[in-house]
């Protein structure tokens, strides 16, 4: 059926003149009164026509995808050859590796010299961006940053003509903001402008990659160029087809013409009763309008009282035409039907209308596709209770729903205009177009409501809010266009890959001059099988053996995901320019994944310089509902990578106190002078002396060097070398603009520390003591009212006055002070002896440590690496509880680093 209609689609296209347009838009078609086709320039050729450019490059990658090679490289998706090109528009986007990658950087290489004439410094302010943009909105994507937050990073740190790199790049954001660059919308231009007057306007490359298929597809999308009315007549034209040939499927009433159509059915769970074992339908029995859930439900059978989280779900068998089998799974059924004007309870029409659609979806061919490409359980979001004998992408729609989807995509696919025209269709295939759609009745909506599916999880509700298909598909097309016409200027200057980021040796070194990431944190979102759905209607579905998450059925902890971050990471340092940076946004509700995290960016050789916050302003339903005590904003992460002559002279000069100061010197250069926030100027936090002695230590671990001066001789070089203010350190180049900056505020905004262990507490008993010495007796009490806060369950927790012993001096009055430093070397020595001797008591005893002392670890493992004695850090790591090590950022970098010397 849909082929016919796409030749007599294919022949109105030829007689109406529609010729090809745009640069980079592949099978876009510009409305022209000329009878000539526009020439086109692409990578250095001249095209007659932008068909022609496709063409060419096309049959270069359908050549390419028959190099088994070729075929090899890291993250290549899992796909048929015709599915890859079909989705495709070479040499811009290709739904594989991008082959034409290396030649697309080498044409738009900046020849600006990326030695020492580039100096920025991090951008140093918290973020605030709504959501509401049409681009942001159009189409749902796991976790996005708008693009208008995107660009204040790009105009930072960029100028026209840079080469921006994503290698997380999702729904192609960082592509948006990038092109956005060169002619913004007047009102963000104007606020832009104001936030950053010295931004440079002018359009950025961007250069994107992602490892799932379908996020790139719709990055490609968003990025490329379009003409929106043909866009719009497309779609009108080919849904009125789509309906003409299955309206049926929606016919409120049974035998009867009324033109009312249906457009939203309830599905609901059918129980067994614990008691009696007959049929309990949760509609009416466990949930009825107007009063929401009842619970227990009363069986109508026995009328006893059944909890629902006691009985269980009824399995049904039916005959699966997809597989050719009958297959069991947990029965739902329709039990009330709303059309336009009206609504019904479901009746035995409603059964006959699902039956028909189950047998003629096989027309459509839909695709039968297992689930993960696995036996059950599937993944990490499968559910047994809910997913038995859910063992194919089919099974996650109803027989309507996948009728419609099937006949839409069938439609779609045979259209010119294809590839843009099923951007509509996979903005809803996953939320309200499939089984997860939940219709809910409370308080609050006594007549019940459609709420959506669950976000990140493919969970099944008891009731389904079944909505029509193709009002559905009317109503996304609505959002999509007006996504279109935002971005129909862009000049498709982009280029886009389907690949791993671990894998981009293609990518020249050091041709990168900026890079924005926004990676997958954790066990937050299995991308991978969230995509799969969606995916497999594409025909291209993710490779996720590189893909850098936490995943049990993946066999990936935490560990595994810090190494194939660090193998991201390490490849994102080879192509950065030196003296360049790196931004990456974060949000993750455990330390021990914002630890990996740091340490995989360390191992790479990047230092971090600053965190700022970036507020979306409305967080998403997961992270208001699961992630409670986390932070609400997403952290942005600024890193840069030294120039090069900075490295080879530090590794001259590295076990020699000179290596030491050369870092001081180029980190100091790097860290942001003042900032502030309502008035008030803000602590910044890498430049002080604890935080600036741990990036020390750092570099030279992570490069494999011990560290030549204590952190007492640290602090002592810092004060004898560097001015100081508010506490943090300056070069004395950079004090006078921080005391012009700070005269124009009131006062210096403290940072809050939390007692949560002993450097915690160390850290609060010392700012306490800063400028006010005290008496034991004054400070205990105060002491006690922030060390209520409870300690993690392994620390052994520290009584203050071991605190002060350790860490103070007291003078002949009892009074405490924080040690000056000719005391605090001494205090250090006395401290270092104690540690280590309780290391040694640890290392000497058997077994499993439940509960340790953090700090003397720290010590034990520091003086460990300083002997080079690697096995001794690796067998203690083993014997503390996995979350000692994972949640702290000091011993997770000595740990990592001798974990990869052990037998050197």
């Amino acid at each position: 059926m849909a082929k016919k209609s796409s030749n007599k689609q294919k022949e109105r296209l030829i007689e109406e003149k529609l010729v090809p347009g745009k640069l980079g838009s592949g099978e876009l078609f510009d409305v022209s009164n000329d009878d000539e086709p526009k020439a086109v320039e692409c990578l250095g050729q001249t095209f007659p026509n932008d068909e022609a450019r496709r063409a060419h490059f096309t049959e270069l990658l359908r050549k390419k995808l028959k190099d088994l090679a070729f075929r090899r490289i890291e993250g290549f998706p899992i796909g048929d050859d015709e599915s890859i090109l079909a989705i495709s528009d070479p040499p811009y986007y290709t739904a594989c590796p991008n082959p034409f990658l290396e030649d697309f950087i080498t044409h738009y290489r900046s020849k600006r010299s990326h030695q020492q004439d580039y100096v920025r410094d991090p951008f140093a302010f918290d973020i605030t961006q709504g959501k509401s943009n049409a681009v942001y909105t159009a189409h749902t994507y796991h976790t996005k940053v708008p693009h208008e937050a995107i660009m204040r990073f790009i105009l930072h740190y960029t100028e026209p003509g840079d080469i921006v790199l994503d290698a997380f790049c999702g729904t192609g954001m960082t592509g948006v903001a990038a092109q956005f660059c060169a002619s913004p919308p007047s009102e963000l231009k104007a606020t832009l402008a104001k936030e950053l007057p010295n931004a440079k306007w002018g359009p950025r490359v961007p250069i994107l990659l992602d490892l799932s298929p379908f996020a790139t597809y719709i990055a490609h999308n968003y990025n490329s160029p379009i003409d929106v009315a043909l866009f719009q007549s497309e779609f009108e034209t080919q849904i009125s087809q789509a309906e003409s040939e299955i309206g049926w499927a929606y016919s409120f009433a049974e035998g009867k013409n009324t033109g009312e159509q249906t457009s939203l059915a309830i599905w609901s769970d059918v129980y067994v009763c614990s008691n009696c074992g007959e049929d309990m339908v949760y509609w009416g029995n466990g949930i009825r309008r107007n009063k929401g859930e009842i619970d227990p439900m009363p069986c109508p059978s026995c009328g006893s009282k059944c909890k629902k989280n006691d009985v269980t779900r009824k399995m049904s068998s039916y005959f699966d035409p997809l597989l050719g089998k009958s297959v069991m799974q947990p029965m739902q059924i329709p039990v009330l039907v709303r059309g336009k004007r009206t609504e019904r309870e479901a009746t035995k029409h409603d059964m006959n209308i699902s039956a028909k659609c189950l047998s003629k979806v096989a027309e459509y061919h839909p695709p039968v596709v297992q689930m993960m490409l696995r036996e059950e359980p599937w993944g990490d979001v499968y559910r047994a209770g809910y997913h038995s004998g859910i063992t194919h992408i089919h099974h996650f729609y109803n027989p309507r729903q996948l009728l419609a989807l099937s006949c839409l995509f069938s439609h779609f696919k045979a259209s010119p205009m294809g590839r843009r025209l099923q951007l509509v269709l996979t903005s809803f295939a996953v939320r309200n177009g499939f089984r997860g759609n939940r219709f809910v009745i409370n308080t609050h909506n006594p007549n019940g409501r459609i709420n959506g599916p669950l976000t990140n999880c493919l969970y099944f509700p008891s009731l389904l809010a079944e909505q029509n298909i193709f009002d559905l598909a009317k109503s996304k097309s609505q959002d999509i266009v007006e996504a279109f016409k935002a971005v129909s200027q862009f000049g498709g200057k982009y280029c886009l890959s389907t690949e791993s980021a671990s894998g981009i040796s293609r990518v020249p070194d050091e041709s990168i001059d900026y890079i924005f990431l926004d990676p997958p944190f954790g066990a937050n979102i299995m991308y991978s099988e969230m995509n799969f759905i969606v995916e497999s209607w594409l025909g291209c579905v993710t490779n996720n053996k590189p893909e850098a998450i936490v995943n049990s059925t993946q066999k990936k902890d935490e560990n595994a995901y810090r190494t194939l971050m660090t193998k991201c990471l390490e490849q994102m340092y080879r192509v950065l320019k030196p003296g360049r940076w790196l931004t990456m946004e974060f949000h993750n509700s455990q330390n021990a994944i914002w630890n990996a995290i740091q340490t995989a960016l360390g191992d790479a050789g990047f230092i971090i310089a600053d965190v700022r916050t970036l507020d979306k302003q409305k967080g998403t339903v997961y992270q208001e509902t699961y992630t409670s005590g986390a932070t609400k904003n997403d952290l942005i992460i600024s890193a840069y990578k030294p120039h090069q002559e900075f490295e080879r002279s530090f590794k001259l000069q590295a076990n020699s106190g000179e290596g030491v100061w050369e870092f001081s010197k180029q980190h100091l250069q790097h860290l942001p002078v003042f900032t502030s926030k309502s008035g008030r100027a803000e602590v910044v936090a890498e430049r002080q002396n604890f935080l600036l002695y741990d990036r020390m230590v750092a570099f030279h671990v992570q490069r494999g060097f011990s560290v030549p001066v204590t952190a007492a001789e640290f602090h002592a070089g810092l004060r004898q070398r560097y001015p100081e203010r508010d506490g943090m350190f300056f070069l004395p180049e950079q004090i006078a603009e921080y005391d012009r900056k700070r005269m124009a505020v009131e006062e210096v905004e403290q940072l809050t520390l939390f007692v949560s262990d002993e450097r915690s507490a160390i850290q609060w008993v010392r700012q306490a003591l800063v400028g006010k010495p005290m008496t034991y007796q004054t400070l205990q009490p105060i002491y006690m009212r922030e060390a209520q806060r409870v300690w993690e369950k392994h620390e052994q927790p520290i009584e203050l006055r071991a605190i002060l012993d350790q860490n103070c001096v007291e003078d002949s009055t009892g009074v405490w002070h924080v040690p000056d430093p000719k005391n605090e070397s001494h205090l250090e020595q006395m401290r270092s002896r104690a540690l280590l001797k309780e290391f040694e008591q640890y290392r000497s005893a058997k077994g499993k440590l439940k509960i340790i002392r953090t700090e003397a670890l720290r010590a034990g493992f520091k003086d460990c690496w300083q002997k080079q004695d690697y096995s001794t850090i690796v067998a203690m790591a083993k014997r503390v509880p996995d979350v000692v090590i994972q949640e702290d950022q000091s011993l997770l970098m000595y740990y990592d680093n001798a974990l990869m010397r052990v037998g050197d």
